[in-house]
């Protein structure tokens, strides 16, 4: 199983990941998921620049780390996904950071990766507040083009719809959403594999 949580920046997804790591201690319900943090966190501890201030390597790095995690045998919950590495080389692509050939390489993957992901968590806005963390970008205006992107995304009824999830209201809100999609995705899981038997 393949679930992963995508949307803009300061939209709650790292809470969310730690609140769904801490239940597993003491739930069932993600027993035998390995949780993966951020790729763009990962990539700046490993001396790129990120967002605003990244560039093609950034990006085909950051899209490298995606390819991995979508590819990678197992049960994983990802705190983003390859739905963040196209969204994000697009927008940063438009205002003329990175090249063309990389937006197309991304929007490629995201056609090749997609279908692997069973679950795809998108946290909304919810007037949430940018927040400096010393990684995220804290440029609204940028943020905004993400949101925008993603809606335009969702727009256009791609055949991997049927697996977003759109998260929205408090972490509780969301957690119970969570663990609702959690449940029936994992008895659609079982039931697979007892017909397979």
């Amino acid at each position: 199983m393949l679930i992963g949580f995508t949307g803009a920046q300061c939209t709650g997804k790292s809470t969310l990941l730690t609140k769904c790591s801490l239940l597993k201690k003491e739930h069932e319900l993600f027993n035998g998921y390995t949780f993966v943090e951020e790729v763009t966190r990962k990539v700046r501890r490993e001396g790129h620049n990120i967002n605003l201030d990244g560039n093609n390597i950034t990006q085909l790095y950051i899209l490298s780390e995606h390819l991995k995690n979508h590819t990678t045998v197992g049960n994983y919950v990802l705190d983003r996904c390859i739905l963040d590495g196209y969204v994000y080389t697009c927008c940063l692509a438009r205002r003329g950071i990175v090249s063309d050939w990389v937006c197309e390489y991304s929007c490629n993957l995201l056609i090749e990766l997609v279908d692997k992901l069973d679950l795809i968590l998108y946290t909304e806005p919810d007037n949430i507040m940018l927040e400096d963390d010393g990684v995220r970008s804290v440029d609204y205006k940028f943020r905004q083009e993400i949101i925008d992107r993603y809606e335009q995304l969702f727009r256009e009824n791609y055949f991997w719809q049927d697996k977003v999830v759109r998260l929205s209201g408090t972490v509780d809100d969301r957690m119970e959403t969570i663990k609702d999609k959690i449940l029936k995705l994992n008895e659609n899981s079982n039931t697979r594999q007892f017909q397979n038997i």
